[in-house]
């Protein structure tokens, strides 16, 4: 794939994400195989491609999907909840991206997560709630915190917290990987026309494989 495809499936990394949590927060629940390719892409670091990150193109289909449909040309209305869950997300990652000690922190934390991944599953309850503290440790700090807006019953639940935050940490995983492929916020405007042309190559690809 080529750097450009590659950034675009970075970026879905990170709608997927968004989607995630805006679903997570009103019902409680989410797609399994989304949520678990998003919460295993933390933990990979050293791929040897892009979509290594993320299993496989399948595991990324929520977020094409999402990315599509808030940039594409339909007269449907986008989901502003989702641009915003967007956008909190990318800016965190640049105040991350300019704070080397957080870096250095969030490194050492992920570090351990793999590490007692050898011997636990990464969807535990404990090792959920270990992500979730490198959310709320790490990256709540840098700024304004994300706002979740949904249904205040479930959001009060532990569980989804954790679920929340780590899918949040997942997004800025994608966030910071984009960023790295060459993504700026301003291109996602300016080359828009460009960026639909490779979603839609990728929903081709889906298409193929369902």
């Amino acid at each position: 794939m080529s750097n450009f495809m590659n950034m675009q499936l970075a970026l879905a990394g990170v709608c997927q994400a968004a989607l995630l949590v805006k679903t997570l927060a009103r019902t409680g629940k989410c797609d399994q195989d989304a949520f678990e390719a998003s919460l295993e892409s933390i933990t990979i670091t050293d791929p040897d491609e892009t979509i290594d990150i993320y299993g496989n193109l399948k595991n990324l289909h929520l977020g094409i999907e999402t990315l599509s449909s808030q940039l594409g040309h339909s007269s449907k209305p986008k989901d502003s909840e989702i641009t915003r869950y967007v956008a909190d997300i990318l800016g965190l990652e640049r105040k991350l991206m300019r704070n080397p000690q957080n870096m250095s922190d969030l490194a050492k934390r992920i570090d351990n997560i793999k590490r007692l991944k050898l011997h636990s599953s990464l969807f535990e309850t404990q090792m959920m709630s270990n992500l979730a503290s490198i959310y709320k440790d790490v990256i709540s700090p840098l700024g304004s915190k994300i706002q979740v807006a949904g249904n205040p019953t479930i959001l009060k639940q532990a569980g989804v917290q954790d679920k929340v935050r780590a899918i949040l940490l997942a997004g800025i995983r994608s966030a910071v990987l984009w960023r790295q492929l060459g993504g700026k916020r301003r291109n996602i405007i300016f080359q828009r026309k460009k960026i639909l042309k490779v979603v839609d190559l990728l929903q081709q690809r889906l298409n193929d494989q369902f």
